[in-house]
């Protein structure tokens, strides 16, 4: 910056050291009124600081602060975008792609909607009963016919229900999920491809949650199954959220296609940007306009030092994947504690033993609330998921049904430190359920 020679900056920008500094102590105590998404004993939600490396980078581009719509807007940040998308689309093993980074998962499902709705305009999209919310909302922005596919015993899509769909032709696009918001469940991605290219219909894999377990899914015991991220490499299109396993502040989504023809629905042109040069702009290829240079630094200068490896980012995952399997097992050899389903990621489920869902609920209810309310040194933070007796029993579960539905216990296990609690965190809900055994 310094090299363009100094400037007075103006007047109007000027604020006094004093307020500064009473305004950020303002800002520190406000911000004392939050979680601690940090600490490992916080597995409530899918939320962790980014790392250091995604601060440094983010932070050393905010500066200057590129738009990366345009080349005239980001030219250095924009290359860094082209080198990390195309980085995300090797992890996939997509051999041709066409993709940039968004401001959410959701703005990048979006994009992949459209093509879909470009593509098959009077086609609907089909996805699973527990596909997150935002492609049944996507849909209807969209005015596409939006179809969910009921789930089977382990919340994953019924494919018997999705071939009768699929005989119809109504349908243009499945959206298989590789890894649920709700539970961390995997489609049978290779089997969704199999079954929709029999029909001739597209298939689009929302991995935002998911999408990194590729580096781990070689069948270990530490791993997860790798059929259904190999098989994203056959699909038309993939999601990813660098801000969540990726390690990248909010908000950092990435769309990849695997045709590079699909440019063809974002054409447009602007009579006064893309002058400086004829390479592609990010801006040409986007729904957005706008959008932070600084999150593609904050991402190239994080898989510089923690590439898409197994060894590199991949042996960030296994810490968490190891973490759900040995506090699955510490609840199968329970009697206070269940496990509503085996994890397949990061994801664990569980609930109190009790008869009625009455009583699930307000135990669960009662860990949630009572875990916060402890002293900082040893609160715990888990988060709830709403089941109803049906979905109990299809997991063997058999619980008196006296509510239409009930709370039991979900951990989002995505910190590495979190492995080294394991033991810990279970003793800790035993204990808290303790309190509500003679209520």
């Amino acid at each position: 910056m310094s090299e363009y020679g100094g400037f007075a900056p103006h007047p109007s920008l000027d604020v006094e050291a004093d307020a500064l500094e009473q305004a950020t102590a303002e800002l520190r105590a406000r911000l004392r009124d939050n979680y601690p998404f940090f600490h490992p004993r916080y597995v409530g939600q899918m939320l962790k600081p980014p790392h250091p490396a995604a601060v440094i980078g983010y932070v050393t581009a905010m500066l200057n602060n590129p738009n990366n719509h345009a080349l005239d807007g980001g030219p250095a940040t924009a290359r860094m975008e082209k080198e990390v998308v195309s980085q995300l689309a090797a992890m996939f093993g997509f051999d041709q792609h066409l993709g940039h980074l968004t401001s959410s998962g959701t703005i990048a499902n979006l994009e992949a909607l459209f093509v879909a709705r470009q593509t098959h305009p009077d086609k609907a999209v089909a996805y699973s009963a527990d596909a997150h919310y935002t492609h049944a909302r996507m849909c209807h922005l969209l005015g596409l016919k939006g179809i969910a596919v009921p789930t089977t015993a382990d919340g994953t899509m019924d494919l018997q229900r999705l071939e009768e769909l699929l005989r119809s032709g109504g349908i243009g696009t499945v959206v298989a999920t590789a890894g649920t918001t709700g539970l961390g469940a995997v489609d049978p991605v290779h089997e969704i491809v199999a079954l929709c290219r029999r029909y001739g219909v597209r298939v689009h894999v929302d991995a935002a949650y998911g999408g990194f377990f590729r580096l781990i899914a070689d069948d270990s015991s530490d791993g997860v199954a790798a059929a259904p991220f190999i098989a994203i490499a056959e699909c038309d299109s993939v999601v990813i959220d660098p801000h969540k396993h990726g390690l990248q502040p909010y908000g950092c989504g990435a769309v990849l296609f695997n045709d590079p023809d699909v440019a063809r629905h974002y054409l447009h042109d602007s009579p006064y940007t893309y002058f400086t040069s004829d390479e592609l702009h990010l801006g040409e290829i986007s729904l957005e306009c706008s959008r932070a240079g600084a999150a593609a630094a904050a991402l190239w200068l994080t898989l510089r030092l923690l590439p898409l490896t197994p060894d590199g980012l991949g042996a960030v995952l296994r810490p968490g994947r190891r973490a759900a399997m040995a506090w699955a097992e510490h609840i199968e050899a329970s009697e206070q504690l269940n496990l509503y389903q085996r994890p397949q990621l990061d994801i664990l489920s569980y609930y109190p033993t009790r008869d009625r869902l009455s009583e699930i609920d307000r135990a669960s209810t009662h860990v949630l609330t009572r875990g916060m309310q402890l002293p900082s040194e040893r609160s715990l933070f888990v988060a709830t998921y709403t089941v109803d007796a049906a979905a109990l029993a299809a997991r063997g579960h058999h619980v008196q049904a006296d509510l239409p539905h009930g709370r039991i216990l979900r951990s989002v296990l995505m910190k590495p430190e979190t492995e080294h609690y394991v033991s810990s965190l279970h003793q800790q809900v035993l204990g808290l359920l303790s309190e509500t055994v003679d209520q």
